[in-house]
């Protein structure tokens, strides 16, 4: 089964990568289309957190929201198979990051630095264009498909690009190895702890009108080797260009309270979905659990 799901990925790698951009955006806009009004995916879900997220906007402005989010949706999606067969110029030019500078003057002084963004824009290209526009090592923390033929694809194609993908299960291993190496961890922290030992240790904040569980992920190790914090902020400049731009959250995590950096990367993305709340993830059940469960 694993060897067929893998033909029927690669079949479609290869007849998205033949597609010119201009092409690949009106075959999003039909499959964005069918994904809201035929197939209706996941659209209780989507629905529900818009509208307990902006108690304030009328109902075709929710619609409006959504149908925007459909398309920023199936656009990522298509655009994560074009970027196996795109060229590092390509990558380049389609996602700039505008002060990568931020990072070398960081690193000179720390040897380390995390850097957590969200599930927002096109964030698939930010594990590719980071390594392409700056002189540092880069290291993406992911959750590995089941599907080993596909999981391995993957990871060789972040490699032609010099980012190393490590799983999320060897995370604590991951920091060991690399500690005082100048390496940018890129972590993206915005989505729903999982049961167990990352829900007991999230942190709770109010964010969009709900208690929400945040992973402690980034702050614990922020704190555990005194690695300065940058927020990496995706924006859609165009249909298929994006501008990132680099932030920093703090760069004594040590002298912060606990809990501080996980509510300062919180306020950020706040900000940023406020802005333009279609081009975030509602489709992921972020409020599953409520803090008494």
């Amino acid at each position: 089964m694993n060897l067929l799901t893998t033909c029927i990925f690669l079949s479609f790698v290869a007849m998205v990568s033949l597609m010119p951009f201009r092409v690949l955006y009106c075959f999003s806009d039909f499959a964005a289309f069918v994904m809201h009004k035929v197939v209706k995916y996941r659209r209780k879900v989507i629905y529900d957190n818009l509208y307990k997220s902006f108690p304030d906007k009328s109902s075709e402005e929710i619609e409006k929201i959504a149908k925007a989010f459909y398309k920023n949706l199936t656009d990522n999606l298509l655009e994560s198979f074009k970027a196996f067969t795109m060229k590092h110029s390509s990558i380049i030019k389609r996602h700039k990051i505008l002060n990568p500078e931020l990072l070398e003057s960081l690193l000179e002084q720390h040897k380390g630095v995390i850097g957590v963004t969200a599930h927002y824009a096109n964030w698939e290209w930010g594990s590719l264009s980071g390594s392409l526009q700056c002189d540092n090592h880069f290291v993406a923390l992911y959750k590995p498909l089941n599907n080993k033929y596909i999981n391995n694809i993957l990871l060789r194609s972040r490699a032609k690009c010099n980012t190393e993908l490590v799983s999320i299960k060897e995370t604590s291993d991951m920091f060991r190895q690399y500690e005082n190496k100048n390496y940018v961890f890129l972590m993206a922290a915005d989505q729903s702890p999982a049961k167990g030992k990352q829900m007991d240790s999230a942190y709770w904040f109010e964010f969009f009108n709900r208690q929400t569980a945040f992973l402690h992920g980034p702050e614990k190790y922020s704190r555990r080797y005194n690695y300065p914090v940058v927020y990496i902020d995706i924006q859609r400049v165009k249909r298929g260009y994006y501008e990132v731009v680099l932030s920093t959250l703090t760069e004594s995590p040590n002298n912060l309270p606990d809990g501080k950096i996980t509510e300062l990367y919180k306020n950020k993305l706040v900000e940023i979905i406020s802005t333009r709340p279609n081009d975030w993830l509602w489709s992921h059940n972020r409020w599953k659990r409520s803090p008494k469960q």
